[in-house]
C-alpha cells in the first residue's frame, strides 16, 4: 500500500519547512507545494519523501497539478500561506484585501478541491490562519479580514466533510518569530521613526507571556490534530497565540 501523504502549501516558507519536517518525522509523504521551484527543489533534496509541486494556489490552474501529484491517500491537507501585509484598514487597498482572500479563501479552497479524491475517514483539512482574524488590529486589514473569513470557511468545511468522517481545523498563531516579521517591524519601526528593538518589544508585550509564537509550536499544533482525538475539534479554531486574545469567547 503507498504510503499516506501530507500536502503544505507554502511549504518552503519559514513555519512550512518546519510543518513539512514534523509531518516527515509522523511517517507521512509530504507534497509540498509553492510557487517558486527552486525553493522547492531544494526542500525536496534534503529528503526523498518530500515531493515539489510547482502550482500558485492564487489561480484555479493549481488544481489540476496538485491533484496529479497526489497518489495516495491524504492524512493531511495543511493550507500555510501567509498574505502581504499591505497597512491598516484606512492605507490598504481594496485589491489587497481582495489578493488577501484570494490566496488563503480560495487557495484553501483550490487544495480541497484538488484533494477531495483522495480525502479518507480521519482525514484533517488544516488552514494555518492568525490571531488578527479574532482579535483585529488598525494596522493589519490584510491579515484581519482573510483569517476572520478563513475560520467560516473551516466551519462550512467541517459541515461538508462531516458524514465523511473528515474534519476540518484553523490554528491561529500569534506574530510568529520569522525573518518576515523582522520585515514587518523594520517597516513599522521606519515609518515610526524608532528603532526596530523598540516594535518587537512592543510586540511582545501584546502577548501575556511576553513572547512570539515559533514555527516549532505550530507545527506541534499541526501533527497533534492528527490524533483519532481531534476528531471532536472539528471547525473549531485552535489558539496558539502566546495569550493574546483578550475577548469572549
Amino acid at each position: 500500500m503507498n504510503q499516506e501523504l501530507a500536502i503544505v502549501s507554502g511549504g518552503a516558507g519559514a513555519i512550512g519547512q518546519v510543518i513539512v519536517r514534523a509531518l516527515r518525522a509522523r511517517g507521512l509523504g509530504v507534497v509540498a507545494v509553492g510557487r517558486r521551484a527552486s525553493e522547492l527543489a531544494a526542500l525536496a533534496a534534503a529528503d526523498p519523501g518530500i515531493r515539489p509541486c510547482v502550482a500558485d494556489l492564487a489561480s484555479d490552474d493549481a488544481i489540476a497539478p496538485v491533484r496529479a501529484a497526489l497518489t495516495a491517500p491524504v492524512r493531511a491537507l495543511v493550507h500555510s500561506v501567509g498574505v502581504p501585509v499591505a497597512g491598516g484598514v484606512l492605507e490598504a487597498g481594496t485589491d489587497a484585501l481582495l489578493d488577501a482572500v484570494n490566496v488563503k479563501l480560495c487557495g484553501l479552497l483550490r487544495l480541497v478541491r484538488a484533494a477531495d479524491g483522495f480525502l479518507v475517514r480521519h482525514s484533517r483539512i488544516i488552514a494555518i490562519g492568525g490571531h488578527y482574524g479574532l482579535e483585529p488590529t488598525a494596522y493589519a486589514a490584510t491579515a484581519g479580514v482573510s483569517n476572520a473569513a478563513l475560520i467560516n470557511l473551516s466551519r462550512q468545511l467541517s459541515l461538508a466533510y462531516g458524514p465523511r468522517g473528515i474534519t476540518a481545523h484553523v490554528i491561529a498563531p500569534g506574530p510568529a518569530d520569522t525573518e518576515r516579521l523582522r520585515a514587518v517591524a523594520a517597516a513599522r519601526a521606519a515609518q515610526r521613526g524608532v528603532g526596530m528593538a523598540e516594535i518587537l518589544d512592543e510586540l511582545r508585550a501584546e502577548s501575556s507571556l511576553g513572547a512570539f509564537t515559533t514555527p516549532e509550536q505550530v507545527a506541534w499544533g499541526v501533527t497533534m490534530l492528527l490524533s483519532p482525538e481531534a476528531d471532536a475539534m472539528t471547525g473549531s479554531t485552535l489558539m496558539l497565540d502566546s495569550g493574546r486574545r483578550r475577548g469572549l469567547p
